[in-house]
C-alpha cells in the first residue's frame, strides 16, 4: 500500500545515498551498526518513549522489540513485562539481547531478519517497539501496517526528529565537499500513519546522544562512513578533535492504540 506522504518520504530518503563515484572507491562497506554502540547501559535512563510503553503493559507482559540492538525499548519496561521479543538483521545484536535478558531473568526469543520481511515469524506482543529505525525503512507503509497488527495494546516509534545521519554532514561537507539533504523528519512519518488511518500522538523531547566514548573509535566509524582509506583516519581524528559533536540531540516519540 502506497500513500502520497509514504512517496514523499522515500524520495527523501533516497537523497541520502552516498554517490556512486565515492562509494566506488569505498575501501569497505560504510554501512556499519558496532554492536558495542547500541548495548544498553547498566542504568537505563527513562524517557517518554519508555513511559508510555510502560503505561499500557500488564504485569507479565509482552514487548516486540524491531531493530532490537542491545534492547533499550524492551528492558527499560521489564517490568512490568517479562517476556521479550527481538527483531534484528544482526546475529551479534541478537546475541547481546539474548544475554541481557537472561542477565534480567527475562524471558526472550528472537527473530533474525528485517522487519516487515520476518513480521510472519513474529508473535503477537502488548506493545510493539521501534526505536531508532525507520529511517532506514524505504517500505514505510508496511512497515508500519505490520508493527500494528502485532500489536495487542500500542505501538511505539522512537526516532530522531531530523534523519541521524544529519550529525555528519559537517564531515561530508569537510571531507568531500558534499552536501546532504534535511529531510525527511518525524512530521513526515506523522504524515504516512495520518494517511494510513492512524490516530498517532507525538511528544518531542531531548536526549542524550549515544556515540563511542573514545575519540579514536569514534574516528574509525567515522572515517569508515565517510568511504575513506585508513590512510586518512588520522584527519578524521584531528577533525572531531576540533568539532566535537553535541551530546544532546532531539528526537520524537510516536505511539498509537490499537482501534
Amino acid at each position: 500500500m502506497n500513500t502520497q506522504a509514504g512517496d514523499k518520504w522515500r524520495s527523501d530518503l533516497a537523497q541520502w545515498g552516498i554517490p556512486a563515484q565515492i562509494l566506488e572507491q569505498a575501501p569497505e562497506s560504510p554501512w556499519i551498526h558496532p554492536p558495542e554502540l547500541f548495548q544498553i547501559p547498566a542504568v537505563i535512563i527513562d524517557s517518554p518513549s519508555h513511559q508510555v510503553a510502560r503505561e499500557v503493559l500488564p504485569l507479565g507482559g509482552s514487548i516486540l522489540d524491531i531493530g532490537c540492538g542491545g534492547g533499550i525499548a524492551s528492558f527499560a519496561v521489564t517490568p512490568p513485562a517479562n517476556v521479550v521479543i527481538g527483531v534484528d538483521h544482526q546475529p551479534e545484536m541478537l546475541e547481546m539481547y539474548l544475554s541481557n535478558a537472561q542477565v534480567r531473568n527475562v524471558s526472550a526469543s528472537s527473530i533474525l531478519g528485517f522487519w516487515p520481511e520476518v513480521s510472519t515469524s513474529a508473535p503477537v506482543a502488548d506493545v510493539v517497539a521501534a526505536h531508532h529505525v525507520v529511517y532506514n525503512v524505504s517500505n514505510i507503509e508496511e512497515f508500519l501496517l505490520e508493527m500494528d497488527s502485532h500489536a495487542n495494546k500500542r505501538t511505539v516509534i522512537e526516532m530522531p526528529q531530523l534523519h541521524p545521519l544529519s550529525s555528519s554532514n559537517t564531515l561530508w561537507e569537510h571531507f568531500w565537499n558534499l552536501s546532504r539533504p534535511a529531510q525527511p523528519s518525524h512530521w513526515d512519518l506523522m504524515n504516512v500513519l495520518t494517511e494510513l488511518g492512524f490516530d498517532a500522538k507525538q511528544k518531542l523531547w531531548e536526549g542524550e546522544m549515544r556515540f563511542e566514548a573514545d575519540l579514536e573509535k569514534q574516528a574509525h566509524h567515522a572515517r569508515i562512513r565517510l568511504c575513506l582509506p585508513a590512510s586518512r583516519e588520522s584527519e578524521v581524528l584531528d577533525y572531531l578533535k576540533e568539532h566535537q559533536p553535541t551530546r544532546v540531540r532531539k528526537l520524537a516519540t510516536i505511539w498509537w492504540d490499537k482501534s
